[in-house]
């Protein structure tokens, strides 16, 4: 087994899938490295790769017209991150950018739809292991919002 075979294979993410299915996997990726502040993806732009995060810190956001960038989400190392490549148009949603140096593996998801197409056992993982992944970030986002909307006082009520 190769290095960035032995990666993926240690990856959370992948966790129980047979040596033959890393292999598979592993011919769709590549080390990737980002300085921070330099962008991985923006909105709009193709959605063709998900990343595993090895080291650093990214930062999932939206930008909002005269006020900037909103944070939707913080991942580090070990977190898989990038979902809109699962859904056409295959565009991204948001944007994400290293907010210090950080390295991942990214997977080309041109490559593994093919692979999925004709592997419905490799399909069927990544779907529920994404299907993971989107719950998780539907948690994220719901705490966010009572963040934003909760009455204050009354929530002080609440804990008093």
């Amino acid at each position: 087994m190769d290095n960035l075979s032995r990666i993926i294979a240690e990856h959370p993410f992948f966790s129980g899938l047979s040596e033959a299915k890393i292999d598979e996997i592993t011919g769709c990726t590549s080390n990737v490295r980002y300085a921070a502040g330099e962008y991985i993806f923006k909105t709009g732009e193709a959605a063709n790769a998900f990343y595993l995060l090895r080291a650093g810190r990214v930062s999932t956001e939206m930008y909002i017209p005269l006020k900037g960038p909103l944070i939707i989400d913080t991942v580090e190392e070990g977190s898989v991150f990038g979902w809109s490549w699962l859904i056409p148009p295959y565009c991204w949603h948001f944007d994400a950018r290293a907010l210090i140096l950080t390295r991942a593996i990214k997977v080309d998801t041109t490559c593994i739809r093919k692979k999925m197409d004709t592997d419905m056992v490799l399909g069927y993982f990544l779907m529920s292991r994404f299907a993971q992944v989107l719950e998780q970030q539907l948690q994220v986002a719901r705490l966010q919002l009572i963040n934003i909307y909760e009455d204050p006082v009354r929530v002080a009520g609440v804990l008093d």
